[in-house]
């Protein structure tokens, strides 16, 4: 598979690939551990996939929720169809918002069945958070861990601290706070690097000394 804007690039690489003297065949897309990579990074394919996947498992269960009281629908909701929409979440989050809505359109037909108020609803008791809600909340999670705890296998997600800057509204002073990457694409934008990275900002700009924070929490563990 060739990843290019390009849609000559495909073209112009065909036959020029090769495993010893076997040439190798161009593809649109490539599975890798379970995740449908298409030739522009886009994922729609494998969100369309997960999609129908959770839809045959929302089926399944709307045959056995006669014998299952409300509770239990939703635990077999949470064990069987969500962590469909949430495997290697942060890799396909750059994908359109249309193709987005599919999951979220299928968390709402299962809260439907299962008789509970949708993520939306203004009611303290709703049992579940929208699913962009929890994968915004992973990356939080994943970043900390790379940008405060400096876990080793996630030193590549690293971001540079940002300098400090001026503005007539409001004055950032670096800190914990790290430099967004510029893109004019609003695909790139969508990403992890470029969405996590303007979150950490927010987050750290209302929870000041994220650093001494956790150096006390891990004390206060030890």
């Amino acid at each position: 598979m060739v990843v290019s804007r390009s849609s000559a690039a495909m073209a112009a690489m065909a036959g020029k690939l090769s495993f010893g003297a076997a040439a190798l065949p161009l593809q649109e897309e490539v599975k890798i551990h379970g995740v449908e990579v298409d030739q522009g990074l886009r994922f729609d394919s494998h969100v369309k996939t997960i999609a129908k996947k959770a839809s045959h498992r929302i089926s399944a269960l709307r045959r056995v929720a006669s014998f299952l009281d409300r509770k239990e629908r939703l635990l077999l909701y949470k064990a069987q169809v969500r962590p469909h929409f949430e495997y290697v979440a942060l890799a396909w989050m750059s994908c359109a918002a249309t193709h987005k809505k599919r999951p979220d359109s299928i968390q709402h037909r299962a809260l439907r069945l299962i008789d509970v108020s949708p993520p939306s609803h203004p009611e303290p008791e709703r049992p579940l958070d929208s699913l962009e809600h929890r994968r915004d909340v992973a990356a939080i999670v994943v970043f900390h861990k790379s940008q405060v705890q400096k876990v080793l296998r996630l030193a590549g997600l690293r971001h540079p601290l940002r300098v400090s800057t001026r503005s007539t509204r409001k004055v950032l002073n670096g800190g914990d706070a790290v430099e967004v990457p510029r893109s004019h694409g609003y695909q790139h934008q969508r990403t992890f690097a470029g969405r996590v990275s303007r979150m950490w900002n927010l987050f750290t700009a209302v929870v000041p000394h994220v650093r001494e924070m956790n150096t006390q929490c891990q004390n206060d563990g030890s």
